[in-house]
């Protein structure tokens, strides 16, 4: 998996600007430019797809609130610190990138497209995975507070986001079932693979019915025998009738779209399945 991590002014200050307020200074700086400037902020709100289509080479039209905030001693305080901060997170993904690359592929068993990381203050609190389609690159803005005991979560959650940003027009008809799949690839067992203890049946709650429907299947998917299945219920507090599920021994082959696509297919058949129960 290809992330490259990058600081980019005006993306920067487009957040900052169009986010909530991070502290008092930025708060008062913001009133300070819609009352001078309020058709120039106005028409800074519209440089958001432009600027996430092709951020390196991004020139906006009018760059007046750009370059006051670019001299604002505040704003060279923050670009300082989200340096400091892009540099805490380019080490985590570095010490965690092979593992996470290797057990990731053998989950969805896809090849994954690069992404860059457009990092901005950890202090807005976000993860942004909007950009226009017509996108040169694929981008995510990303300003999440991380320390080192939520150092897994953090990683989970940033390649979640880029799996769902990849198949968010995939079966958009069927898109509890994707989501369903995802949260079994990415926030189950991707964490518990890295972690050795098991995170299932954790992420939208009321997707937990149907990710336990979806479960053996999932289980065959892994390329788990029937031996092997009695392990992982176990461990994952999960428990069905191995003996009421005909063995799908071609599912170990698909990867996770034809997982997606063999669940929508059967999906009247797995749903009415009510044997299920957690431990």
């Amino acid at each position: 998996m290809n992330l490259k991590f990058v600081v980019n002014d005006y993306v920067l200050i487009w957040n900052l600007l169009f986010q909530a307020s991070i502290n008092e200074k930025i708060h008062k700086l913001k009133q300070k430019l819609w009352i001078n400037y309020k058709k120039e902020y106005n028409n800074t709100y519209r440089d958001k797809l432009l600027m996430l289509k092709d951020p390196k080479n991004f020139i906006p039209n009018d760059d007046t609130i750009y370059n006051i905030m670019l001299e604002t001693k505040e704003y060279e305080k923050i670009k300082k610190s989200t340096e400091k901060y892009r540099n805490q997170i380019l080490k985590i993904w570095d010490d965690n990138k092979k593992e996470v690359s290797k057990i990731l592929s053998s989950i969805v068993k896809l090849e994954m497209k690069p992404y860059q990381i457009l990092v901005v203050t950890d202090q807005l609190d976000i993860l942004d995975t909007t950009s226009p389609k017509d996108s040169k690159v694929n981008t995510i803005i990303l300003g999440k507070k991380v320390t080192m005991d939520t150092t897994i979560k953090f990683l989970v959650e940033l390649v979640f986001q880029i799996l769902k940003k990849e198949l968010t027009d995939y079966k958009v008809e069927y898109k509890e079932i994707v989501e369903a799949v995802l949260e079994l690839a990415i926030l189950n067992e991707l964490p518990t693979r890295l972690t050795g203890r098991s995170h299932y049946l954790t992420g939208e709650a009321t997707l937990n019915y149907l990710k336990r429907q979806i479960y053996p299947y999932w289980l065959m998917y892994l390329g788990a025998d029937k031996e092997e299945m009695m392990n992982f219920m176990m461990r994952d507090k999960i428990a069905f009738d191995i003996d009421k599920y005909p063995y799908e021994k071609e599912l170990k082959k698909k990867n996770i779209l034809q997982f997606i696509d063999f669940c929508i297919r059967n999906q009247k058949y797995i749903v009415k399945i009510h044997e299920l129960e957690i431990i």
